[in-house]
């Protein structure tokens, strides 16, 4: 047992090999951004399989990547390493890891693991797309979330919130009747929980047909209250966001300092694209995030709305004053 990535960096062959490796790192619970407390604990995911395999370990189980104690098992994306045995490796919920490092600091563990784990072809996929053209037709507006989502729930926050969010805003000026300056475009992108293709494929086929996105807004942090957004791209881009705070703080979207943006939007940036991310409160995400619990019935309707709506406020501005 190690409680942290270090400890099994440093650790030594003679100890780990022909052993189990369990890594039970907890989420820092003092982090007020939860994503920060997350980002800390991904190498255990991300990467204890591989380490755990060069000091001979013959498989690894994780305490899943989650704030509170349950016993919703987390799943998500792992590495392997081709110049390393591919070791089995697995998550347990928080409360079953609080169960196995008691057990083990009462003596040795003997746990037996059945895994039924494949890897299927490619497939072919889509993006699905909706948009409003408008005046200047080449100049792009868009926003939306993600189609795919990991196996287990339903992926509602991650990311069906999105989706719906980016689908709204589109219904809301559809309904008002409002013709924009500029192209409003609601993007579904796919594949974002397995390599970001939907995203890739997007930006390249959008650089091929000389498409000007100014703008670009995902929301992929769940369908929280909203507080504000992240960006990035150049300072002037960013200064245009801030000048637009007094306009949406009566709505509570105060925060437009932090920096972000979004996967699947990503590589827009290259296009010198201005990314936007929808700021939700954080401090729920994780209960959600990956498991069975990730469900229709945990989305509360009005904190989606609200958060589709200052979507549509944000694509308002950006479409009347545009961006450099």
């Amino acid at each position: 047992m190690f409680d942290n990535f270090n400890e099994l960096k440093n650790a030594k062959a003679k100890d780990v090999k022909g052993k189990i490796v369990f890594l039970n790192q907890l989420m820092d619970a003092a982090q007020i951004i939860t994503f920060k407390a997350y980002g800390g604990c991904y190498p255990i995911r991300g990467e204890g399989a591989i380490e755990a395999a060069k000091l001979g370990a013959i498989a690894v189980i994780i305490r899943s990547l989650g704030l509170p104690e349950d016993q919703f098992p987390h799943t998500g994306s792992m590495k392997y390493d081709d110049k390393v045995t591919k070791i089995p490796a697995a998550a347990l919920s928080t409360e079953d890891a609080n169960s196995v490092a008691q057990l083990l600091k009462k003596g040795s563990l003997t746990l037996h693991l059945e895994l039924d784990c494949r890897v299927f072809p490619d497939a072919e996929s889509f993006n699905v797309i909706a948009e409003i053209t408008g005046k200047k037709s080449n100049e792009i507006i868009t926003f939306g979330g993600h189609l795919d989502s990991w196996d287990t729930g339903e992926g509602a926050h991650d990311d069906g919130a999105g989706c719906m969010q980016g689908i709204e805003v589109l219904r809301l000026y559809k309904q008002l009747g409002w013709k924009p300056k500029r192209t409003l475009r609601a993007v579904m992108w796919m594949n974002e929980e397995n390599g970001l293709r939907g995203g890739q494929e997007y930006a390249r086929v959008a650089k091929e047909k000389g498409e000007k996105h100014i703008a670009a807004i995902e929301s992929d942090s769940g369908g929280f209250l909203p507080i504000g957004f992240s960006s990035t791209g150049t300072e002037a881009q960013r200064a245009k966001l801030v000048s637009w705070a007094e306009l949406l703080r009566p709505y509570q979207l105060w925060n437009l300092q932090k920096p972000g943006g979004g996967a699947d939007i990503g590589p827009l940036r290259d296009q010198g694209t201005l990314l936007i991310g929808l700021l939700p409160d954080s401090q729920k995400y994780f209960i959600y995030h990956h498991t069975e619990a990730d469900v229709f019935e945990a989305v509360d309707k009005r904190e989606l709305e609200l958060g589709a709506a200052g979507m549509a406020a944000l694509v308002y501005l950006l479409d009347q004053e545009g961006i450099q």
